[in-house]
């Protein structure tokens, strides 16, 4: 047999895809003739289409060495060494060739090819120009152009080169799909979409055109479309890491955890190092309540990207859900620590900025920090005053800090007008019928329908709520349901679990629902809906329970309150809270233990044989002029002793040197850890007397107290958040407690601890008087709240305007 006829054979064999029939070919032209450098050649080639690089590259130098001059080889062995990665070489043999053809197009577009693999962007996009000064209309040379312009920021010129390309041949599925992803990083979702799918309908084996389209639909929000998409994709190329990623992406968002938490496991065990899917598997882990492993993938994720601050931030939020605040501080500074200002603005990173600093803030409040937290808070801000989560945190956490009404109205009105204000803007209407008397629909928004505070409160008004006039319907925004999610379920005409609701949705199945009154249980709180309440959803909208202050909002028309932390006589004050107060007429709370612990009436100084002061209050209510109250009652006090809850590590660290600052011998100090509530409530047996914290005094922890036999001595501020004690002190009949300056709280403290005949014989009173009083009446409070929605309800009724019903807007 002839070479020739052998030749074309191979060749055909090659071309087919064929390989082991081809390579056999060349072999046996090599073996009857060593000097054929062309079948030296292709086997290079074939070589190099089966991954065996160097063997290629040796078997196409073998035939340049033979014939330098021969361009077709020269180009071979510049693709091989860009294969290789020895991509100055690769360079250099381009610039070779050039200096001897200087018009070659091959020659140009292997030395761009060469230059954009070697990421010389500016150089390889002069490369392509150049050919395209010699070849305008060359295709690959425009789309690769734009990939080159886009990488230098070059949106516009990108554009350009790909719409040329596309020109050039207008079945180009690459260019579509390159286009159609820089148009959707440029916010231009429904043209891009339309370009990828033509890129599928002209190429729908290509596993990368499907899994860019379900990218590009997600982005929509379209999430159900994109995890078809992308389930096809993954179906096409179950190899690639980055599909199983972001198909996981998707189905996370529709809420398939366990799915997502598969997809991303596929994503790491092709790509062990994908720090995104393990950081998306630790979040969905959390997510499902398998701590321990979501705690491992965030690890491994910071090991394979040691600067990976969404990671550190995620890692910090499961250590602060555990209760690990010293882990959670650690990964919080050291997130912001890789965060500088300049490298934050230089990659338009602010906004991840912010989010640290808003994390580390709430871990330093938690701990006792708050005049830190507060400064972290007000960090956020600066870095993104579009951050919601840690402006609302701020004005929540200025109700600790300040005894100032004033000061404190002025911080949420600010959040309110900077975020509220495209809701307030604009107007909306009610279709609501206006009838006074009608039953009425009460609707209750809260995250907190569950094992938590909130509860003890709400179990008492939802267990005695009036069904036959007034239908509840309680929208759910729980993260894990418990059995306390489902006694509260169980006293709604209505129960919506509306987690996976964004606001606009939500405030839509609110209007479609027909809400009367609207109550925001959370306010500023975590997980609160400020913007929900902002889009007007229901008629009427009043704040309650989650602590008695103010919104700042102008969408929320009403604040319940009681006489007591805003007296009547003192309704001047009202121009502290954006809202009109509602005065319930005997307390802001009516409280259910939710235990039947017994009560601690045995005086624990008489077995200890020292007194025992006590308060189990959030450390972030520890203030400094609370702690110098207390240290003025334990100096007057000898022998006595201080029991506080906080945790271990640096946060008892820290307030047991602040302790120390203020004078207190740190010698006489318990700390007690966090404990589960049935735990937490024998910790006061330990306690002969409780003191208030100021000037946001306890409130449920007071109460819990109380209940268990423990007077409490409060401070009387001038803020709702600094009047709770007398508000439940007054309604027990208990008001000589309450101390209105430094030193009657000191006097009315050691006169108790002196007295311990009188401070056994209140402690065995508390409880009884808690049960008769109106702070456990349920039945007389949900009365009473009932016929304060009702009047609400009658106002709104009454402004019907002539000829039919007006639009609402919100007053300047």
């Amino acid at each position: 047999m002839t070479t020739e006829p052998r030749h074309e054979r191979a060749k055909a064999y090659h071309l087919a895809g064929d390989l082991p029939a081809a390579r056999q070919l060349y072999t046996d032209i090599l073996t009857d003739d060593p000097t054929d450098d062309d079948a030296s050649f292709r086997l290079g080639i074939l070589e190099w289409q089966s991954g065996n690089g160097d063997a290629a590259l040796a078997r196409v130098r073998a035939a340049l060495a033979k014939q330098p001059g021969q361009s077709r080889y020269r180009l071979g062995e510049v693709q091989i060494l860009v294969s290789l990665g020895r991509l100055d070489t690769a360079v250099q043999a381009c610039l070779r060739l050039l200096g001897d053809e200087p018009d070659s197009a091959d020659g140009w577009f292997a030395l761009a090819q060469a230059l954009e693999a070697s990421r010389q962007w500016s150089d390889a996009a002069q490369a392509y120009e150049a050919l395209l000064e010699r070849e305008p209309a060359h295709a690959d040379a425009l789309n690769n152009l734009g990939n080159c312009r886009r990488q230098l920021g070059q949106w516009q010129a990108a554009q350009a080169a790909y719409r040329l390309a596309l020109a050039a041949r207008p079945g180009f599925a690459s260019a579509m799909t390159n286009l159609g992803t820089l148009l959707q990083s440029q916010g231009s979702l429904g043209d891009a979409i339309e370009l990828l799918r033509k890129a599928v309908a002209v190429e729908p084996l290509a596993a990368t055109h499907h899994a860019n389209l379900g990218v590009a639909l997600a982005a929509c929000r379209r999430f159900g479309e994109a995890a078809d998409v992308l389930t096809r994709a993954r179906a096409l190329d179950a190899l690639s890491a980055d599909i199983a990623y972001n198909l996981g992406t998707v189905l996370h968002a529709l809420g398939r955890h366990a799915d997502a938490a598969a997809q991303y496991e596929a994503a790491v065990a092709l790509a062990p190092a994908h720090a995104d899917a393990l950081n998306n598997l630790g979040i969905v882990r959390k997510e499902l309540g398998a701590f321990a492993a979501a705690a491992q993938a965030f690890e491994t994720a910071l090991r394979a990207r040691p600067t990976f601050v969404a990671a550190h931030n995620n890692a910090g939020s499961l250590a602060r859900t555990l209760g690990r605040m010293d882990e959670a501080e650690t990964h919080y500074r050291a997130a912001l620590a890789l965060q500088t200002d300049r490298a934050c603005a230089e990659a338009g990173m602010a906004a991840q900025r912010s989010a640290t600093y808003n994390n580390l803030g709430n871990v330093l409040k938690d701990t006792g920090a708050l005049d830190e937290a507060v400064e972290c808070y007000r960090h956020a801000i600066a870095c993104d005053a579009g951050n919601l989560v840690a402006h609302c945190n701020l004005a929540y956490a200025l109700t600790f800090q300040l005894d100032d009404g004033y000061a404190i109205l002025a911080e949420c009105r600010r959040l309110a007008e900077h975020h509220e204000a495209p809701f307030i803007r604009v107007p909306v209407a009610h279709a609501n019928a206006r009838v006074p008397d009608k039953r009425l629909r009460i609707g209750y928004v809260s995250a907190d329908f569950r094992d938590h505070c909130q509860s003890l409160f709400t179990m008492p008004l939802f267990a005695h709520h009036d069904h036959d006039a007034y239908e509840i319907v309680c929208y759910s925004s729980v993260e894990r349901a418990d059995a306390m999610t489902d006694r509260l379920a169980a006293h709604a005409d209505r129960w919506r679990n509306v987690r996976e609701f964004d606001d606009a949705r939500l405030a839509e199945a609110i209007r479609e629902d027909g809400i009367d009154v609207l109550v925001d249980l959370t306010m500023h709180m975590a997980d609160g809906r400020p913007l929900l309440f902002a889009r007007r959803p229901a008629p009427v909208q009043a704040a309650w329970l989650a602590y008695p202050g103010t919104t700042g909002s102008r969408a929320i028309g009403y604040r319940l309150t009681d006489p007591w932390l805003d007296p009547i006589d003192d309704t001047g004050q009202d121009d502290r809270y954006s809202e009109r107060s509602i005065r319930l007429p005997d307390s802001f709370w009516c409280y259910d233990p939710l235990s039947d612990e017994p009560a601690a009436i045995e005086l624990p100084a008489a077995r200890a044989g020292r007194l025992t002061f006590g308060c189990l209050n959030n450390p972030c209510k520890l203030t400094n002029r609370t702690i110098r109250l207390w240290a003025r009652v334990l100096e007057a006090t000898p022998g006595s002793r201080l029991a506080l809850m906080a945790p271990q590590g640096r946060a008892r660290e820290r307030l047991l040197a602040r302790l120390a600052a203020q004078g207190i011998d740190t010698a006489r100090v318990e700390c007690e850890p966090f404990r589960p509530r049935a735990e937490y409530l024998r910790t006061y047996r330990e306690i002969d007397l409780a003191l208030d914290t100021f000037p946001y005094n306890g409130h449920t922890t007071s109460l819990d107290a109380l209940w268990m036999g423990v007077p409490v001595v409060t401070r009387v501020g001038t803020t709702p958040a600094g009047r709770g004690g007398l508000s439940q002190l007054s309604n027990l009949g208990l008001q000589a407690l309450a101390a209105h300056t430094d030193d009657d709280y000191v006097n009315i403290a050691t006169a108790l601890a002196a007295d311990l005949d009188a401070l056994a014989a209140l402690r065995a009173e508390l409880r009884p008087r808690m049960q008769c009083s109106p702070l456990m009446d349920g039945e007389r409070f949900a009365r009473r709240i009932e016929q304060a929605y009702r009047a609400m309800w009658g106002e709104w009724c009454a402004t019907r305007a002539p000829g039919g019903d007006p639009v609402q807007t919100c007053p300047a």
